[in-house]
């Protein structure tokens, strides 16, 4: 009996690849990108797809190969992926949920403990010969216990986060515009908390949630924190509040049209500004690319999926 055939759009660790190949014929694009037409054209006669969230998989991709039947995207967002249509399809649609949490959680405090005490900010002065040598008043940060975190979507995520800012001996204030949970309103939360970090996914109601009006609902000694997806900020917005000090200071991980990155930001000292890292360990990339593989053989050996994202 012939292997399921399946396309591989990005190239993933070698021992998750072998055991994808111990039970299916992979097309590997090794080459970057995949260019919507070209896509397509790979596509043709697979019964599986393992993508990323760069991949747009749209109704007009998806029937264009009538034979699929998974699309097994290695993120735990899957915005790229039209999944309504997916399912009228008859298509499977995966996703890699938990084995990013701590990662991303990681990165999350990170970033927080980076732009509250400007250590990228100090960085490039230390690497431009600017630093003239110690000051009582030099390069003053903020503390971060007895303040407010402020968590914007309260699911693993967030609430890893949560976890380490209260061993950190802040606050914790919540509102989740997906499952409706919340200990303050947005309002509240946006007025009262001195770092307000994103976890929310993106949908139609979060994108621009962070706007001009929210960023000006906030304390001017706040910080703002985006590990999330770039477009829940209003990129625009963001550069005026911070060039106008609404706020003291971001830091994205995430950005409104990745790679490109919003001129005004790149030109702001209090700013952090991350190359999409969330997930970024050796564990956590091995592990979700092992999950998107045995979702993927799971689906074309007549299986459940493991973790499938409904409609």
């Amino acid at each position: 009996m012939p292997k399921p055939q399946v396309l591989l759009t990005r190239r993933i660790p070698s021992a998750a690849l072998a055991t994808l190949e111990a039970s299916c014929d992979v097309d590997r694009n090794d080459e970057g990108p995949l260019a919507p037409a070209a896509l397509v054209a790979r596509l043709h006669g697979k019964d599986g797809v393992i993508c990323v969230l760069t991949d747009a998989m749209t109704r007009d991709v998806m029937a264009s190969a009538p034979t699929l039947k998974v699309v097994s995207n290695i993120a735990v967002g899957y915005n790229n992926i039209d999944v309504g249509a997916a399912h009228e399809l008859g298509i499977v649609v995966t996703n890699t949920p938990d084995v990013l949490t701590e990662a991303t959680a990681e990165l999350t405090w990170a970033l927080v403990l980076d732009v509250t005490r400007r250590i990228t900010e100090g960085d490039r002065l230390a690497r431009r010969g600017d630093w003239k040598g110690w000051a009582l008043d030099f390069m003053l940060g903020t503390e971060l216990r007895g303040k407010q975190l402020g968590v914007v979507g309260y699911g693993r995520i967030g609430r890893a986060v949560a976890a380490r800012a209260r061993a950190a001996g802040m606050l914790i204030a919540y509102w989740d515009p997906v499952f409706g949970g919340e200990s303050i309103t947005l309002d509240r939360l946006l007025s009262t908390s001195d770092v307000v970090a994103l976890h929310c996914p993106l949908t139609p109601e979060t994108k621009h949630l962070i706007d001009q009006a929210a960023l000006a609902r906030m304390k001017r000694s706040a910080y703002l924190v985006n590990t999330s997806r770039g477009p829940v900020i209003d990129e625009a917005a963001l550069a005026w509040a911070l060039k106008n000090r609404i706020i003291s200071g971001a830091a994205l991980d995430v950005y409104e049209e990745e790679p490109k990155i919003h001129p005004d930001l790149m030109t702001l000292e209090n700013v952090v500004l991350c190359p999409h890292l969330g997930s970024a360990t050796t564990e956590t990339r091995t592990a979700m690319a092992d999950l998107a593989v045995r979702n993927t053989i799971a689906v074309l050996s007549g299986q459940p999926a493991i973790t499938p994202v409904e409609a």
